[in-house]
């Protein structure tokens, strides 16, 4: 069973984007509540604005299936990654807004959570970790760009309005300190409405495959989906405004690998 897409570039740039999928298998979707098959927390569009990646030579990774099969910037041990705030795990149990994503909790048993993983959660990481070492062999450097987008107010998740691009390197854990540094200065001079490593610090992929000491940079950067798209059902792609956000994720990207560029490894 195929899931996932991996287009592989020449330059040594990655792009994961784990929650664009919107596939379910059967079983799964019978077992969903009636709101939860409108797939309300995918990262929508953001295929669509990440569609230069062949411009900049850059490999792209993309999933066939919802976050809500499995969550694929989630540890396959499923630990926490903000300890003591709200969050989804691995195979989630509840939305965004902290609603029952199953009519019957009780299908996510150990070993249906392990077939997921089996199925869906460790071929998408053997490619990931094979790209990343391919890039790497050829450039003997490579940068992780991991795309997410979510809502703009989520109660249950984070206090008011989420900023509209949101980075993260797990506190400088998984990238180096220019290389950030060039993309908030980018940000800077682009005018944008951004923090970095505050409520969203870097999710399972940032943290892990980042490794600045081995040449390997990993950002993380959530985008408020308000700035693109309609945030309510149909989650229509806003025309308008789509294309500005596009050349911007173009030049941040291309800041963070200018500045890897420069550090020589």
């Amino acid at each position: 069973m195929k899931t996932f897409n991996l287009i592989q570039g020449t330059a040594p740039i990655l792009i994961s984007l784990p929650h664009i999928g919107t596939g379910l298998t059967e079983e799964i979707r019978g077992q969903l509540t009636d709101d939860a098959k409108f797939l309300p927390d995918t990262d929508w569009h953001l295929g669509e604005l990440y569609d230069f990646f062949a411009d900049i030579g850059a490999s792209i990774i993309t999933p066939l299936y919802s976050r809500y099969v499995i969550d694929l910037n989630r540890s396959n041990q499923n630990e926490s990654l903000y300890p003591g705030k709200n969050t989804t795990g691995l195979c989630p149990a509840t939305t965004f807004m902290g609603t029952p994503l199953y009519k019957d909790p009780l299908v996510l048993t150990d070993g249906e959570i392990q077939a997921r993983i089996q199925d869906f959660w460790s071929p998408y990481h053997l490619a990931l970790q094979n790209e990343i070492a391919r890039l790497k062999s050829v450039h003997g450097q490579a940068l992780v760009w991991e795309g997410h987008s979510i809502a703009s107010e989520l109660p249950y998740l984070f206090e008011g309005l989420l900023p509209a691009f949101n980075f993260g390197t797990a506190d400088g854990g998984a990238c180096d300190d220019q290389i950030l540094a060039a993309v908030l200065a980018a940000a800077d001079r682009l005018q944008l409405d951004f923090v970095a490593n505050q409520r969203f610090k870097g999710g399972f992929i940032t943290r892990n495959y980042g490794a600045p000491a081995q040449h390997v940079h990993a950002i993380q950067l959530e985008m408020s989906q308000r700035i693109y798209m309609n945030e309510s059902f149909p989650y229509a792609l806003n025309n308008t405004q789509a294309p500005e956000v596009k050349s911007t994720l173009k030049m941040l990207i291309q800041a963070a690998f200018d500045a890897m560029s420069a550090l020589k490894p």
